[in-house]
């Protein structure tokens, strides 16, 4: 009776490995189709947001599109004419009597109804939030060269000190200053005080996104997102990318935390409303079962790490030698990347290849296996998030 119940005990995790395809040594192979009960879905709208290492997910949609040759709607750059909202003709290859495409993930101010003329009515909606304190700290330390409002401090704790003073409302680039989560949803500032307003507008994101994530728990959402999607481990294991160098990471003290809470007040009522949602999600899921599954993603990324990276990690710019995997580097931040191990066999070359290139060389290449054409020396060095910023630094036409 007790060998019968310590089974009890270990069959969730056990059955979460072989869905994994961990059991034995083909670790690097898909899960088997028998244990799965349901289909995984293939019509995905992916909301990136701004410095929410929205990034690593993109990764895993562009491996998964990839793989599987599913059609991307791409924009005919790095983004979908950001700051704008999203416009079904900004996607390349559209047309209103086309077929719909498989998959949206790149930049843009969401905006519902030119979404769905782009995608499937049966996709899956989804997004990541993460704390407006860390995030503010993040975008001050990326776009600081380039928007006005932080390029007019002289340090974040002097914009943080009266933040009013360098802010203008309606200058260009200053969604990225103040309630850049709001504003990448497609959100407006509400038009009256108070909250009913702002509970209104979130419980209109409710009806549109299915799932929506925490960056400060990437884990987490991954198992959640992998349950939703009827994906394989295999498919969300990823490593971290555009990720900076710790060190340049200005650690915030209490009081700085609740200063930028404050100041990005909307983004912090719609990251509170969203982390219920997300924990509601987590308790219905189950806390042994997300514990079991999460120690099976933990296993599988340090297996990937162990066999496809050098140094075991994350490498500053200057290590990784091969351009197809450097990160674009923007600003004074490095922008870290990886550099993969020598001689891998190959079918294990495709798939760290895979998951150590940077989203814009990615996008590139998805771009050309759907649109192919000549490739133009120093396309990359053009887009990406610097892409944003240029495109409110220049008149547009």
């Amino acid at each position: 009776q007790a060998a019968a119940v310590v089974l009890l005990q270990l069959l969730p995790a056990a059955l979460a490995l072989g869905r994994a395809g961990c059991l034995h040594n083909d670790w690097l192979h898909e899960p088997g189709a028998p244990l799965l009960s349901c289909q995984p879905r293939q019509h995905l709208v992916f909301l990136k947001t701004h410095k929410t290492a929205s990034s690593t997910l993109v990764n895993i949609l562009h491996r998964f599109g990839d793989t599987r040759s599913l059609r991307f709607a791409l924009p005919a750059g790095y983004q979908f004419n950001y700051p704008k909202l999203f416009q079904a003709r900004r996607v390349k290859g559209w047309h209103p009597e086309g077929p719909p495409f498989d998959i949206l993930c790149h930049h843009m101010r969401f905006n519902l109804p030119e979404v769905q003329k782009v995608m499937p009515t049966d996709s899956f909606y989804f997004s990541i939030v993460r704390d407006p304190a860390s995030l503010a700290e993040s975008a001050f330390s990326y776009y600081r060269g380039v928007v006005p409002a932080f390029r007019r401090a002289r340090s974040l704790s002097e914009f943080l000190a009266s933040p009013q003073n360098f802010y203008r409302p309606g200058e260009r680039g200053s969604h990225y200053a103040r309630n850049l989560l709001w504003f990448d949803f497609g959100l407006d500032p509400p038009a009256s005080p108070g909250l009913a307003a702002i509970h209104a507008a979130l419980l209109g994101l409710d009806r549109i996104f299915h799932l929506v994530l925490l960056t400060e728990y990437m884990d987490e959402s991954l198992v959640l997102l992998r349950d939703a999607l009827c994906w394989s481990f295999r498919d969300v294991v990823a490593f971290q990318h555009n990720l900076r160098n710790p060190e340049a990471v200005h650690q915030l003290g209490p009081i700085d935390a609740a200063q930028l809470r404050a100041w990005n007040h909307l983004d912090w009522h719609l990251y509170t409303h969203f982390n219920r949602t997300f924990w509601t999600r987590v308790k219905r899921f189950g806390t042994a079962r997300m514990a079991g599954e999460m120690a099976v993603l933990r296993k599988q990324r340090a297996e990937f790490t162990r066999r496809c990276l050098q140094g075991g990690g994350p490498l500053e710019p200057g290590h990784i030698a091969d351009e197809r995997i450097r990160p674009f580097q923007f600003g004074q931040v490095p922008i870290l990347g990886y550099a993969l191990q020598p001689s891998l066999a190959s079918g294990l070359q495709v798939v760290c290849q895979q998951m150590v290139t940077p989203e814009l060389q990615y996008k590139d290449l998805l771009d050309a296996k759907q649109f192919p054409r000549p490739h133009k020396r120093g396309d990359l060095r053009q887009g990406g998030e610097a892409a944003h910023n240029s495109s409110w630094q220049k008149p547009s036409n």
